[in-house]
């Protein structure tokens, strides 16, 4: 992210009356009444768009991954999170019982040599005699991340590795958050001689009720010392079994994106190098991955959510990969391009997980995780927002030359804007962030307008409008996106890519403002401007046609227009996008010429519409679609139109065309299927 420390809270009586200030500014924008323009799309001509144009940026924050897309329920399922050095904190574990009962503490003790700490129950009560157990025993509960969402009907996987001198009778349940009621339950029963030694343990729950903030409880009632490691719990109906939650990876692929770039952000880089994402620290059995501190979003991860699973997403997506790894940078640290060779080999060995033979070095071990095939990894970024450091320049060009010669088909993408100026080092494309106010990045649709043709290409990677425009994901804010993307469409000749940031929000844990998808454990929902990337689904790999626009006066209005093939029922569109960021309705005139007389069909057109009553208006859980698109038919499709453009909108026409040529300059192909 860009400015990654830069603090986000506001009071709430400042934020309305800020918020309400911009409203107001907005609104006396454009207030002549009966605006009238003339849009004209030449279908003559076109030129594609490139392949790759629109896609996401997925970064670790937000609780984006943990207790987010990655669908395990237990938080801290490994007792790392308090540090190497015990006794430690468990958090968020808590006890069942007091002190009379039990002790639990941690200890060094685990099979793991990666993550050694486990976690010690020495049970005082019994089952008779004196000290008796209380009826529901004694023990651990977990409460994941804000609560588990246990349904009705469905079964979850509980594992967990358990050590102990005598025989054991642990119940493993599923409860409500204060304990009851259960909602599923059975009970681990083993023979000192059965766990002697750490023992692997996996049960099946399924849930007789639904509860959305349930707990994961290990609980027992005979005296005696039992270890714990390594406790998972995760639903059996995550998407194709790979471990993502279903109906939020289903929210990824609406978007039809064309690439993943992962997993950050500063969430490469770290406030210190110790604390970075190493991807060698997250591949493997997830029981031996130790975890790490993000202290840039100040949260634990036990990156289950790891670097295999990162290419797995992309690859369930049917999408482009693009690695962002660390150059020996952080925000505080810095390593010397003498001495950063071994971050190099570090980053070769990932490319070689990646995209390995599966009898090489690395490719072996992402064999053996269940991948045999190499992922389709073509495009790298050297580290996340670094450019003008002290040895950025020196460590890129170091990490170019590596990459260069052992994968000389890879992409590299550079930090450094090379929007305004040539870079002066070597990549394929630069790597361009913004986040700013709303009529700013309205503004910035002509931003590429003069930028040279020469020399490696863009790709904005982050964008959004942020501050008190954006709210937490305001009407206002996707307008001024959508406008920022038309102009990013129109120079897709010069712009090869283009994803919003953050994606990701769990309404916990709020560390950005805004995001795309907002969710907890039960609920989610699209802000605005997620929906206006969903308007852009079918750009990548089609046919940008010219556009312009005549007004009566200065005009709040954007407008692009596309032509492209719908692969499920080969029919072929003409999506004409628009704009008004004004507060008056504009009669608009739309003439396409370039096109045979009824080449396009009266029925079968429709009109998308993305507007509101106000523009500071959200989504929300109880009110999910306040803000969406409504599509209705269009009546008059042709190539002339009259149309009505709502103020504070965005509007898309897709108009049903009979199949005819289009030449694109400079190619000799007549016709083009989106991705």
């Amino acid at each position: 992210m860009w400015i990654c420390k830069e603090a986000r809270s506001i009071g709430l009586l400042l934020f309305v009356i800020i918020s309400l200030s911009s409203v107001w500014q907005y609104y006396a924008l454009d207030v002549e009444a009966n605006q009238t323009a003339l849009l004209h799309v030449n279908a003559s001509t076109g030129r594609l768009i490139p392949e790759t144009l629109f896609g996401i940026f997925f970064e670790e924050i937000n609780h984006a991954g943990a207790g987010g897309l990655w669908a395990e329920l237990v938080s801290n399922r490994g007792f790392e999170a308090g540090g190497p050095n015990t006794p430690s904190n468990i958090d968020p574990w808590s006890i069942i019982g007091d002190e009379s009962s039990l002790v639990v503490s941690t200890d060094r003790s685990s099979c793991f040599e990666r993550n050694k700490v486990a976690l010690k129950m020495d049970v005082l009560c019994d089952s008779q005699g004196d000290n008796m157990c209380p009826a529901g025993g004694v023990g651990v509960y977990n409460p994941g991340f804000w609560g588990m969402n246990i349904q009705e009907g469905k079964t979850y996987k509980v594992v967990l590795y358990v050590r102990s001198a005598g025989s054991i009778n642990v119940s493993v349940s599923l409860t409500g958050s204060s304990g009851t009621p259960t909602v599923a339950a059975t009970n681990i029963i083993a023979s000192a001689s059965d766990v002697s030694n750490w023992t692997k343990m996996e049960v099946l729950l399924q849930a007789k009720e639904s509860n959305t903030k349930s707990r994961l409880q290990l609980t027992t009632t005979n005296k005696g010392v039992i270890w714990f490691d390594q406790v998972s719990a995760m639903p059996l109906d995550t998407y194709k079994g790979h471990g993502f939650r279903t109906e939020l990876f289903e929210m990824l692929e609406a978007i039809k994106p064309q690439f993943l770039r992962f997993p950050g952000g500063c969430f490469v880089e770290g406030e210190w190098l110790r604390n970075a994402f190493r991807w060698k620290e997250a591949v493997g059995p997830w029981e031996e991955r130790p975890g790490h501190f993000g202290d840039v979003w100040m949260y634990w991860t036990d990156d289950g959510l790891g670097y295999l699973e990162f290419l797995q997403l992309a690859e369930d997506l049917k999408t482009r990969p693009i690695w962002v790894f660390n150059n020996g940078i952080s925000h505080n640290d810095q390593v010397d391009p003498s001495v950063v060779s071994p971050f190099i080999q570090e980053a070769l060995d990932g490319i070689e997980f990646a995209r390995g033979d599966p009898n090489s070095t690395w490719g072996s071990l992402r064999a053996k995780m269940g991948h045999p095939e190499p992922f389709d990894l073509r495009y790298v970024a050297i580290g996340n927002e670094d450019c003008g450091k002290k040895n950025y320049l020196g460590n890129y060009l170091k990490f170019h030359s590596a990459i260069k010669s052992a994968y000389p088909d890879i992409k590299m993408i550079s930090n450094c804007d090379g929007s305004s100026q040539p870079l002066d080092h070597p990549a394929d494309f630069y790597d361009f962030h913004v986040y700013t106010s709303a009529n700013n990045l309205f503004s910035m649709a002509h931003k590429f307008d003069k930028t040279s043709r020469a020399g490696p290409k863009a790709f904005v990677s982050e964008y959004a409008v942020t501050g008190n425009d954006a709210g937490t994901g305001s009407l206002l804010a996707g307008l001024a996106e959508a406008g920022f993307l038309i102009g990013l469409e129109k120079n897709s000749d010069i712009v090869e890519m283009a994803s919003y940031a953050p994606l990701f929000v769990n309404s916990n844990d709020r560390r950005w403002n805004p995001d795309a998808i907002v969710f907890d454990s039960s609920h989610l929902y699209g802000t605005p401007s997620y929906w206006v990337q969903r308007f852009f689904a079918d750009s990548s790999g089609a046919t940008l046609l010219d556009t312009t626009i005549e007004a009566n006066s200065s005009s709040s209005l954007l407008a692009s227009a596309i032509t492209w093939t719908n692969s499920d029922d080969n029919k072929s569109y003409i999506k004409i996008k628009i704009v008004n960021f004004g507060s008056s309705s504009v009669n608009l005139t739309i003439s396409i010429s370039g096109l045979d007389q009824n080449s396009i069909q009266s029925s079968g057109s429709s009109k998308t519409v993305l507007t509101s009553a106000n523009l500071m208006d959200e989504n929300s859980f109880s009110e999910p679609n306040k803000v969406v698109p409504t599509q209705s038919l269009l009546e008059n499709a042709g190539k002339e139109m009259d149309v009505v453009i709502l103020p504070y909108s965005f509007t898309s026409f897709d108009l049903l065309r009979d199949s005819t040529s289009i030449r694109m300059k400079g190619d000799d192909y007549s016709s083009r299927s989106s991705i």
